[in-house]
């Protein structure tokens, strides 16, 4: 079953191989460009209020939108390099979290 997350890998590995890049898309390259691009999804953030990260503009919100995208990008790229099925392993993850935290034990603002 084609899924669009398989198609978009799919593309993703001929947008690299068109321009020669799968050279420098090791697991170290990647994880470092995720970083990177993570950083400048926060830069839009850095010094807004709590209500003013709640409400951007419809401009920002595409700009954020875009720094999102780079991030996702990536992080499907890296999951790719090293064989994780992505949405298996955030599964298992809120498994895991379930048991950490789970609701009995939670906070009130």
């Amino acid at each position: 079953m084609d899924t669009d997350l398989n198609k978009l890998n799919q593309a993703l590995r001929e947008f690299a191989k068109a321009r020669d890049w799968e050279q420098f898309h090791s697991p170290k390259n990647l994880a470092s460009a995720l970083s990177v691009e993570a950083a400048e999804l926060l830069e839009h953030f850095q010094w807004l209020t709590e209500a003013q990260s709640r409400s951007l503009s419809p401009e920002k919100r595409d700009e954020v939108g875009a720094e999102m995208a780079d991030v996702f990008l990536y992080l499907l790229q890296l999951a790719d390099k090293l064989g994780v099925d992505l949405i298996d392993a955030a599964q298992r993850k809120m498994l895991v979290n379930a048991q950490k935290y789970p609701v009995e034990k939670r906070s009130e603002p």
